[in-house]
Formats: structure tokens, sequence, C-alpha cells
């Protein structure tokens, strides 16, 4: 019972907190599932975080999108996900080629699912953090830093062959995002009285990881 009595003023203050937050940030709740449905994440997990696994996380990655380029023609999310599940095993193939050229006996790991990631910023594009669907590529023991993109729509492709900018960004997007979730994410939109989305998206995983710390606290 005393225990209880010292978080109820947390939890009075937490409340008051979050009111505030909801009024600016009350669009990117709004709208943070409908765009992340539309998006298919790519991430490839090293090894470890030895300089050799790093370089062979790139190769892999490297290898996996020239290979794929030519069939990695979806016109929406339904078939960018069945591309996948048909070409899995195939993607797999092409990880594990990679890796034994390069003189190692590592296990590679096909899954799509959803996953966890943090605000990631493509030019004037801002994906805030949060789950998302991802093909995932786990090398090894899967203890190394990751690398990660966007799949789907394709800009994996653009950005590895002549890199990613502002417009062709935008382009690929707005084939599969409507406008209002298109201008969420879109960081040269600023409309008067807001926060600048960058600032308003990390306010969120602030927010939300504080929300889980003390829901920890709490539960002690």
């Amino acid at each position: 019972m005393k225990n209880k009595k010292i978080y109820i003023p947390i939890i009075i203050v937490f409340g008051i907190i979050v009111s505030l937050i909801s009024i600016y940030v009350s669009d990117f709740y709004r709208n943070r599932e409908s765009f992340k449905e539309n998006l298919i994440r790519f991430h490839v997990i090293a090894n470890s975080d030895a300089p050799f696994d790093q370089a062979l996380k790139l190769k892999v990655r490297d290898k996996i999108l020239k290979e794929m380029d030519s069939k990695f023609k979806a016109e929406d999310i339904g078939g960018a996900r069945e591309i996948i599940l048909e070409n899995r095993d195939y993607i797999k193939e092409i990880a594990m080629e990679e890796v034994k050229e390069n003189g190692f006996n590592y296990p590679v790991n096909i899954i799509l699912e959803e996953h966890s990631f943090p605000t990631k910023n493509y030019g004037s594009i801002t994906l805030p953090a949060g789950n998302y669907e991802a093909l995932r590529i786990v090398l090894g023991n899967g203890r190394g830093k990751n690398w990660w993109c966007v799949l789907f729509p394709p800009l994996c492709f653009i950005d590895i062959k002549q890199g990613l900018t502002n417009e062709n960004t935008k382009d690929k997007l707005q084939e599969v995002l409507s406008e209002e979730e298109y201008d969420m994410i879109n960081n040269s939109v600023q409309r008067n009285g807001e926060l600048p989305i960058k600032l308003k998206f990390k306010v969120v995983e602030l927010f939300e990881e504080s929300k889980w710390k003390l829901s920890k606290i709490i539960g002690i």
C-alpha cells in the first residue's frame, strides 16, 4: 500500500505530461500505423561488430539487392510480400554463397516479421521509431551492428544503384502513401505553430520509452 502511495504523484504528473504531448503529436498518433502498413524494411544483421563481420554484412546486402533488383517489381505491398515469400529460399542461397565466398561458414536466417526500428532519416523524409514489417537477414549469431533501408517502396534498390535523392524518395513514397501520410513524414512540411517533424518524432520516441520504463517501475 505504501509503495502505491509513492507512485500516485508520479502517475498524476505523467498523466498531465501525456495530455500536453498529445496536443503536439496528435497527428502522429492518428496516422502512425496507417503509413507503416504500406512499408517493408530491409534489415541485415552482422554476426558481430568485428571489422570483417561488418564488411561481410555489406557484401551480403549488396549481393542480395543486385540479384533481386530484376525480380522485385511490385505495385503494392501485397505484391512485395508475395515476391519476398516466393524468393525467400533464393535470397537465403544468395546470402549463404556470399558468406562462403568470403571464407566463412556462418548460418544464415531469413525472416519476414515485424521488428522494432529507431528513427531513420532519408534526406527530407523521417521514418519514426516503431515496429515495421521487415525482411531480416541474420548472419551467424546476429550480434553485430545492423544495416537497414526501405525495401518497399524500393528505396534500397535506388540507393544502391544511384543514391537516394529527395525527388526519387518522394516519388516512390507518394506511390504508396496518402498525401496526409506523406506530409506527416516529410521534413520540408512545416505548419505554423507545430513542432518540426524530426523533433516531434523524437518527443514521441522518448515518450514511448518513458512509458515503458514507468510501467516496469510500477510493476516491481
